[in-house]
């Protein structure tokens, strides 16, 4: 094996390395010609660098019983899934070329990702354009709103179904439909929050009268970060969404006020945070957690009501109303498909729908960020929230 010494971006195997394992002509002239990255946006190749050509009865261990067909599949690299997720391996038929997927803690039910390495190579390329919207995507650099990204999902899953029959596997086209959507808010130039998030794209998505845009006394006077009091007048939060309710009723109350209120005798008032003044409650998910906003700087985070802890949940309120349009957004499109993604391959769907949320909010993968409460609902396969 050899690999490039400039950032190590190609690794090769020999004639030689090959030739147990590898029959398919067109892959051993990619593996022994060009090579493979060992790394890009979606996927690593990195494993062969570590340990070689690996079957996956080798690499799997334990005490699995594979079908003779799945033994001599060889383990060549692996999905760059979210922190947090279980590692899924990429596998090759060294006779056919052909390319799937599978844990190796569960490796008996491997699943369709490419039909040949080179497809695909040009998968994850045309990925990186989206992403960095060059090539076939530079058109779209600068534009943004659901229209944009309808485009692009469009262009991407395109570039998918060529060589594949139309057929394209669940994971690539979880990443056409959900990956775009990080298109549909531009940077926050105009909000002064992370995202500029059009008010008709929330009117748009969850229906006229059914979006809360807030007063100027519906706020605590504790609620001094402007730029959020804009928004939520101009702009405003779903009533209703998936999972989240918004405090309407009333004045928006601080923590300490809403505790007193109505979780009376629930709490000490010193097992509050102390700064539960400067905390504006926004409304509520589910199990127990509260939304709400830090005053003085925008953050959004929970206030678990059963460990009386907070955590943090997004930047701010933009971020927040667009994870609440993405969960809303994501069951349109489970209506048009189906269940073809949730019921065949969750956890890629939940990796791309992670990969979205963080390519616009870091926030769960921020250091000090020790829990998430996305990142856990979007990987609860049980719930059923996807």
């Amino acid at each position: 094996m050899s690999t490039t010494d400039a950032g190590f971006t190609a690794i090769t195997l020999t004639e030689a390395e090959l030739d147990r394992y590898v029959s398919h002509a067109p892959t051993r002239g990619l593996l022994t010609g060009p090579g493979l990255p060992a790394r890009t946006d979606v996927l690593t190749f990195s494993p062969l660098r570590t340990h070689g050509l690996r079957t996956l009865a080798d690499a799997a261990g334990g005490p699995f019983h594979l079908a003779e067909e799945l033994r001599s599949r060889l383990v060549i690299g692996e999905l760059l899934n979210p922190a947090g997720m279980e590692s899924e391996s990429i596998l090759l038929d060294g006779a056919t070329g052909e390319i799937t997927t599978a844990y190796l803690f569960e490796p008996s039910d491997p699943r369709p990702f490419a039909p040949s390495l080179d497809t695909l190579l040009r998968f994850a390329a045309v990925t990186e354009e989206l992403a960095g919207l060059r090539g076939r995507f530079a058109s779209l650099a600068g534009q943004y709103g659901p229209t944009t990204a309808a485009e692009a999902s469009r262009r991407l899953l395109g570039l998918f179904e060529e060589g594949t029959d139309g057929k394209v596997p669940p994971y690539w086209k979880a990443a056409a439909l959900i990956r775009p959507l990080a298109l549909v808010a531009g940077p926050g130039t105009a909000s002064g929050l992370t995202l500029d998030v059009p008010a008709r794209v929330l009117d748009q998505e969850f229906g006229h009268g059914r979006v809360a845009r807030f007063e100027e006394v519906d706020f605590p006077a504790t609620l001094t970060h402007e730029p959020t009091r804009r928004f939520l007048r101009e702009t405003g939060l779903p009533e209703e969404a998936v999972l989240f309710h918004a405090d309407t009723d009333m004045p928006l109350p601080t923590l300490r006020e809403y505790v007193t209120d109505e979780r009376a005798g629930d709490y000490a008032l010193d097992d509050l945070p102390a700064h539960c003044d400067h905390l504006m409650r926004l409304g509520c998910l589910t199990e127990g957690n509260s939304v709400v906003i830090d005053g003085r700087t925008g953050a959004v985070l929970t206030f678990s009501e059963p460990e009386a802890t907070l955590y943090p949940l997004n930047t701010d309120v933009s971020t927040l109303a667009f994870t609440l349009w993405l969960l809303h957004h994501e069951r349109t499109i489970d209506e048009h498909l189906g269940r073809e993604l949730t019921t065949a391959a969750y956890d890629q769907l939940a990796a791309a729908m992670l990969h979205t949320l963080t390519t616009l909010d870091p926030t769960a993968t921020l250091p000090d960020t020790t829990w998430h409460y996305w990142t856990h609902l979007f990987q609860d396969e049980a719930g059923g929230v996807l």
